[in-house]
């Protein structure tokens, strides 16, 4: 994935990072210090990272709200599903708070659209915290 960085800049990385936000296993923080690495300006990498990353955010979030009524059913099923959503419903913004985290932020976020929570907070939130964990990134490099 770094390949794509270095070939094609900051269009590479946003295509990384918007990647990273799925559930695809990839890390879009080392994307970004590769990009910084091979002279991308940081605050054009901090651009394209987070436009990417937070793009993926509002997409899973989409699947999620849309798909709601199709997982519906499966998620009453299962007594797992049911508490989930119940959990959601009572700690939703706390949960989302923890969105730029590894591994677990991305479900938050398709969680965030099942639950059909406040889009506007949720945006609030993901671009805050997402372009926060960037800029702590490049304060580190």
């Amino acid at each position: 994935m770094t390949d794509l960085v270095i070939e094609y800049g900051g269009l590479g990385l946003l295509i990384v990072s918007f990647l990273a936000a799925t559930l695809l296993p990839f890390s879009s923080e080392v994307a970004l210090f590769t990009a910084v690495s091979v002279g991308l300006p940081a605050t054009e990498a901090l651009i394209w990272a987070s436009v990417g990353n937070v793009s993926a955010c509002i997409f899973n979030y989409g699947l999620g709200y849309f798909f709601r009524e199709k997982a519906d059913a499966s998620i009453q099923k299962s007594s797992w599903g049911r508490r989930a959503m119940q959990l959601w419903q009572k700690y939703g913004v706390w949960a989302l708070l923890l969105n730029w985290a590894p591994l677990i932020g991305d479900p938050i976020t398709i969680a965030a659209g099942l639950g059909r929570f406040n889009f506007w907070i949720f945006l609030i939130l993901v671009v805050l915290l997402r372009v926060g964990r960037y800029m702590l990134v490049l304060s580190l490099v």
